[in-house]
């Protein structure tokens, strides 16, 4: 199971976001996930219960998808703890756009995510640097998506373990937009794009990079590792 978690917050106090996100921005991803053959795919807010990231749900998901923004010191730190436990037994995490301050990331990057940005109007283009990367599946050389809130480096985050996408703005500055790692048995994957007053998650390529970064972070069916004192597997002489 997808689940794609969304503060839910902008589209209830900010008209402009509203019109482009009348029922969130979630439903727009979770809308672009069923369409690339995604089948069964869940959302939640910042607002359920447990913010809709309860033990039982987590078990059942395979990925998590994470959008927020202005709301990050709003999240249960028991939630937080709850999901990165998730993460390091397998969960895949796609963490998109502002999703960068959240709890949840600082907490497996271990840094401070912090970055330049500004709104703008500009426009931004990304070049795919890992043509071999199956993020990269079915993206052409470069995209533009115009008008964009712009990010720039430096990006506080450790080395990514494989950078699939950088972004160049029409401001001159340049961003690591495109970055995987792996934490425990977890995959996740940041995803620049995604500022909430443009309709990014309607572009075509937009979405085809976020479907293909949930089926990259999807769990890999291996051997749950055991730890800790172990009796030998062949004989001791």
């Amino acid at each position: 199971m997808i689940l794609v978690w969304n503060e839910f917050r902008h589209e209830k106090s900010n008209e402009a976001v509203r019109r482009i996100y009348p029922d969130g921005i979630h439903a727009v991803l979770a809308e672009g996930l069923r369409g690339a053959g995604f089948d069964e795919v869940e959302t939640a807010t910042l607002d359920d219960p447990e913010h809709g990231l309860t033990d039982e749900r987590l078990e059942r998901t395979d990925v998590l998808v994470w959008w927020g923004h202005k709301a990050h010191g709003d999240v249960d730190d028991a939630v937080v703890g709850r999901v990165k436990a998730r993460v390091l037994d397998g969960m895949g995490l796609v963490v998109l756009h502002s999703g960068h301050f959240s709890k949840i990331f600082k907490a497996l990057m271990g840094t401070s995510c912090d970055l330049k940005w500004r709104v703008a109007d500009e426009r931004e283009r990304l070049w795919v640097v890992d043509p071999s990367h199956p993020i990269a599946a079915g993206v052409p050389e470069s995209f533009t998506i115009e008008p964009e809130e712009m990010y720039g480096e430096h990006f506080d985050v450790p080395a990514p373990e494989q950078l699939v996408f950088v972004s160049w703005f029409q401001g001159g500055e340049v961003f690591r937009s495109g970055c995987c790692w792996h934490r425990g048995r977890g995959r996740i994957f940041y995803f620049r794009p995604g500022h909430e007053t443009y309709p990014t998650y309607r572009d075509d390529h937009v979405r085809r990079v976020v479907a293909n970064g949930v089926r990259w972070a999807a769990p890999v069916a291996a051997a749950r590792p055991v730890r800790g004192n172990h009796q030998s597997l062949e004989p001791l002489k």
